[in-house]
């Protein structure tokens, strides 16, 4: 299984905010750390934050944070949000002509849950944790506290 690219810059955010978390973090400062898109980034954060996962402070000195602790966010449910989902054409929209008689729907379907099952057991913290300054050192910051 593959995650989209949002859904990929969508963890990789939340782990940015989650390792800075004394902080506020800009749009500019994660697309620069980790070479992606402004615009995407920018994408990423709305969603993110209409869904709950960060909160925006607007104005100079701006950015954004973890709206809620970092081991309340969990990584199954980020997915489950950013992701659409659609494995095979009758996942979607689409109709199969061999869907009445085929079963590949029900086994990816199968597939899915399991693996959403694994990613349910983490949370950001899981990710982040006992790693920040790790983190920091290979994202280019020295002090991760400043």
């Amino acid at each position: 299984m593959r995650l989209t690219q949002t859904c990929d810059y969508a963890l990789r955010t939340l782990m940015y905010s989650a390792t800075f978390s004394h902080r506020l973090v800009t749009i500019q400062e994660v697309a620069d750390q980790y070479n992606i898109s402004k615009n995407h980034v920018m994408k990423v954060v709305y969603e993110l934050g209409k869904h709950g996962y960060l909160e925006s402070v607007r104005g100079r000195g701006g950015g954004f944070r973890l709206a809620r602790p970092m081991d309340d966010i969990n990584v199954g449910e980020v997915v489950r949000t950013m992701e659409p989902f659609e494995l095979v054409e009758c996942f979607g929209e689409g109709r199969c002509v061999i869907a009445p008689a085929c079963d590949l729907r029900g086994v990816l379907n199968e597939a899915m849950l399991a693996f959403l099952h694994v990613l349910d057991r983490y949370t950001i913290a899981d990710l982040v944790v006992n790693r920040t300054n790790e983190l920091a050192m290979l994202l280019g910051v020295q002090n991760p506290t400043d």
